[in-house]
């Protein structure tokens, strides 16, 4: 039987309702935290089922670790590609934001050459900046603004300008989070200082070491939204910061699957919100702690049977590359396990320059073996005037049948 709620039990009557709400709140186990949901102090039950998924996540991460470790590193850096372009079209469409793959795909092969005002730079360069391990700090609200600033600033003010932070850090006027048929279901916190003192008080639970770090990363997500301290890109920011912090303590691929998970289970994430934002449910965050984590656990069981499905694959066409035509030649063998790769782990395919380097050939020698692989068995793409290459699978596994 599953727990439930305060919100739930708040209909079964005023004396079974604040006997369990006192239960829960004067428990040793009871995480208390420096802030406060409406009136109520907030509060987390280190419920059994919320230690079974920390040490899932743990499990499965040595799980995904094993396999995403055991692949070529073309192979990984191919696939954490394609993640990654995934992870932004997902957040962005969490929001009712449009893109699409090729558009991300082409700003992401060149963040060098794009303006920052252009739509998502700001949003791909900080999760390219994630991809590189490189260090970022959340202690301060500065902090905060900082990441918000690097995302969306210049693309804000270029198209939306109304939408900027007009506040000393966050904003000064209030904001409402609408459902999809434009139903008010949540205020943001007002005036700024309410804002800043809460979200400092937020900052102080995930830097608090004596909380398990999985649980720290949960209840920061849902203070973010419960604050809500900026016009927009509210969501896209908080999820960014979470993908972060869990690829700090995981797998790092797991940092472009977040907004994917939520995305399968959008009702179940907003209902969590929903349930924690309610004044019955006073101030208790075990709901979306344990929804969260179940969220990440998820995301990392998918990983995991995803990569295991690819290395199997991919282990079955690098035993039999021999049987393509021309195979016999060293050259032409590294060729089809190159454009293998592409097609198995990539999302476009593999340019001509990543080949002239790993076959570390000239690009007249690669151009005169990609015209030795049957027509019908090269896929040509092209991305901004750039040429990319994989294997069409089913032609080979014609051939592998024969």
């Amino acid at each position: 039987m599953s727990r439930k709620t305060l919100k739930a039990l708040f209909h079964m009557g005023a004396k079974e309702y604040k006997e369990e709400y006192e239960s829960r709140f004067n428990s040793g186990d009871t995480i208390h935290l420096p802030v406060s949901v409406g009136n109520n102090p907030a509060f987390i039950c280190q419920t059994p089922e919320i230690y079974k998924r920390i040490i899932a996540i743990e499990r499965l991460d040595k799980a995904v670790a094993d396999l995403y470790y055991a692949l070529p590193q073309i192979a990984i850096e191919q696939f954490t590609n394609r993640c990654l372009i995934d992870e932004i079209l997902l957040t962005n469409d969490i929001e009712g934001v449009h893109s699409t793959r090729k558009e991300i795909g082409e700003i992401l092969q060149d963040l060098s050459s794009h303006n920052k005002r252009n739509r998502f730079v700001g949003l791909i360069t900080k999760y390219v900046m994630l991809e590189r391990r490189q260090p970022m700090a959340f202690r301060t609200c500065q902090d905060i603004r900082k990441v918000y600033d690097d995302i969306f600033y210049e693309e804000i003010k270029a198209n939306d300008p109304d939408n900027l932070p007009d506040g000393e850090i966050f904003r000064r006027s209030g904001v409402e989070v609408q459902s999809a048929t434009q139903k008010v279901i949540h205020k943001g916190l007002l005036p700024e200082s309410k804002i800043i003192e809460t979200f400092e008080q937020s900052l102080s639970v995930l830097n608090d070491d004596d909380i398990d770090i999985f649980i720290r990363i949960a209840v920061f997500h849902y203070l973010f939204g419960y604050i809500h301290p900026f016009y927009d890109g509210n969501g896209r920011t908080s999820r960014f910061i979470s993908s972060y912090l869990l690829s700090r303590q995981l797998t790092p691929l797991i940092g472009f699957r977040l907004s994917y998970t939520i995305k399968e289970n959008i009702s179940k994430y907003y209902k969590a919100f929903d349930v924690c934002n309610d004044p019955h449910n006073k101030g208790e965050l075990t709901p979306f702690v344990d929804m969260f984590l179940g969220i990440v656990e998820l995301s990392m069981q998918q990983l995991a049977e995803t990569l295991e499905e690819k290395k199997q694959k991919w282990d079955y066409y690098s035993k039999n590359v021999k049987k393509l035509p021309n195979a016999e030649k060293a050259d032409m063998f590294r060729l089809y396990d190159l454009l293998i790769q592409a097609a198995l782990f990539s999302n476009i395919g593999i340019g001509r320059d990543e080949l002239i380097k790993h076959m570390d050939l000239s690009e007249n020698t690669v151009r005169s073996r990609l015209k030795l692989v049957p027509a019908a068995m090269l896929i040509e793409n092209r991305q901004k005037g750039r040429k990319y290459y994989l294997l069409n699978l089913e032609e080979v596994d014609k051939i592998f049948e024969e």
